[in-house]
């Protein structure tokens, strides 16, 4: 058994782990997706939105900058841009139910439940809704701090924002990248890869649920 008296938060991913995408007829990846919205290839569509996504993933655009922009590359309105984004965005995911309950559990438990998440300006209102504010405390999220995953930064940010030891820590995310750093800094980490294996997973750092 790993130590398990130290953890006092829990920090949570948010896609891949506390939202799934969607498994359906659809094959196509939500890039896809997008650029048939603005009636364009795969490839033009990426080139128009690479530059400003990147951008806007670390907050070095406003929101209406990156539509601004947006507009110009795809010849839509801002406004039909930022509603085929929420649209589609909430279309592809899906709220992970069964990994709230397990969050909710444990802040009824005590532990400080958090969210850690890279979002650029037009996927954080979708994937972020407001009933996750209610739930998680912090929500760090990239766009919002300028600084994105794998960062030293943002890790720093996160024990900052916690006011605990990294020890005291455990992050859980799907991305075995995002989790080098946090491991770096003693946080405790998990590798997610679906809810079953989470629970045998967090019976190391915690208790039974």
């Amino acid at each position: 058994m790993k130590e398990c008296s130290k953890i006092k938060a829990v920090v949570f991913d948010v896609g891949g782990v506390l939202q799934l995408n969607k498994k359906g007829k659809s094959k196509k990846g939500i890039q896809e997706t997008f650029a048939k919205n603005f009636n364009l290839n795969l490839d033009d569509y990426l080139d128009s939105i690479d530059a400003l996504y990147a951008k806007s993933m670390e907050g070095l655009i406003s929101k209406k900058e990156l539509l601004n922009s947006l507009s110009k590359n795809l010849n839509f309105s801002e406004k039909k841009i930022e509603e085929i984004y929420i649209k589609e965005y909430k279309k592809k995911f899906k709220e992970n139910k069964e990994l709230l309950k397990i969050a909710k559990k444990l802040k009824k438990r005590g532990f400080k439940i958090s969210i850690l998440s890279d979002q650029w300006s037009l996927s954080e209102e979708p994937l972020i809704p407001k009933s996750f504010h209610k739930i998680f405390s912090p929500v760090i999220v990239s766009c919002d701090v300028k600084v994105r995953k794998p960062n030293k930064k943002i890790y720093l940010l996160l024990l900052n924002k916690l006011k605990l030891s990294p020890g005291e820590i455990l992050f859980v995310d799907n991305r075995a990248w995002n989790l080098s750093p946090a491991k770096y800094l003693g946080i405790k980490t998990i590798l997610f890869l679906n809810n079953k294996l989470f629970r045998k997973q967090l019976k190391e750092f915690l208790i039974d649920l």
